[in-house]
C-alpha cells in the first residue's frame, strides 16, 4: 500500500474550501464532494486527510474557538471598564459568529451531548477568567454606579443576546422575512445595541 505523505498546503486548501462550504450550506447540507471540489482535489484525498465531515467539522470548531478564547480571556482580564469590556465582549463574539455561521448551534448540541469533551477540546482543561469582572461589578455596586447584580446573571444574559440569534436565525428569518444581508446587518447594529440595553439595566435606567 501507498502511503500518502501529508502535505500542509493541500489540508489548509481543504479546510479553507470546507469553511466556505459549511458557511453556505451549513453541517448538515454540506457534502464531502461539493467540499473536495471547492479544493480542487479527489474525493479520495480528502478522505485521507479527513476521515469523515464531523472530523472535518471539529478540526475547525476546534481552531476556530481556540483563537476565539484566548481574545475574549484578555477581554474579561484586562483593565477596561465595564462600558469599555461590555461591547468589546460583544464585538468579539458577534463578529467570530458572523465569519463562522454554521458553528453555534453545533456547539449548543455538543454542549448539550458531551459537555465534559468539549470543553476539554476547545479550553484545554482551562476556563475563562472571570475573576476581575466579578470584581469590577462589586467595586461599581458599592459605588452605587450600577445596582448590584449578580455576575452569572450577567453573563448569561449577554451570552443569550449575543448567541440566540445565530441559534434562531432561520425562524427569524422566516417569521420576519429578512435576509442573509438583513440579518449580518441587524447583527452589526447588535453590537451596539446589546452593551447599551446592559448598561441601561446594570445603571437602573
Amino acid at each position: 500500500m501507498v502511503k500518502i505523505k501529508t502535505d500542509t498546503s493541500t489540508e489548509e486548501k481543504i479546510l479553507t474550501a470546507a469553511r466556505k462550504v459549511f458557511i453556505t450550506n451549513g453541517l448538515a447540507g454540506a457534502r464531502m464532494q461539493e467540499i473536495a471540489n471547492e479544493a480542487g482535489i479527489n474525493k479520495a484525498l480528502l478522505h485521507y486527510y479527513f476521515r469523515s465531515k464531523d472530523k472535518l467539522f471539529e478540526t475547525i470548531l476546534v481552531e476556530t474557538m481556540q483563537s476565539f478564547l484566548p481574545r475574549v480571556n484578555a477581554i474579561f482580564t484586562s483593565d477596561l471598564p465595564l462600558e469599555e469590556k461590555i461591547p468589546a465582549f460583544c464585538s468579539e463574539y458577534i463578529d467570530k459568529m458572523l465569519a463562522n455561521p454554521f458553528i453555534p448551534l453545533f456547539v449548543v448540541n455538543e454542549i448539550n451531548n458531551q459537555p465534559d469533551d468539549f470543553f476539554k477540546k476547545i479550553w484545554g482543561g482551562k476556563k475563562p477568567d472571570v475573576s476581575i469582572l466579578v470584581k469590577q461589578l462589586d467595586a461599581a455596586a458599592n459605588e452605587k454606579k450600577i445596582r448590584p447584580v449578580s455576575p452569572v446573571q450577567l453573563i448569561m444574559n449577554i451570552m443569550s443576546m449575543c448567541v440566540f440569534p445565530f441559534v434562531a436565525k432561520p425562524m427569524f428569518q422566516r417569521v420576519i422575512g429578512i435576509s442573509d444581508k438583513q440579518f449580518r446587518l441587524l447583527m452589526e447594529e447588535r453590537k451596539k445595541d446589546i452593551p447599551s440595553f446592559i448598561m441601561a439595566a446594570l445603571r437602573g435606567s
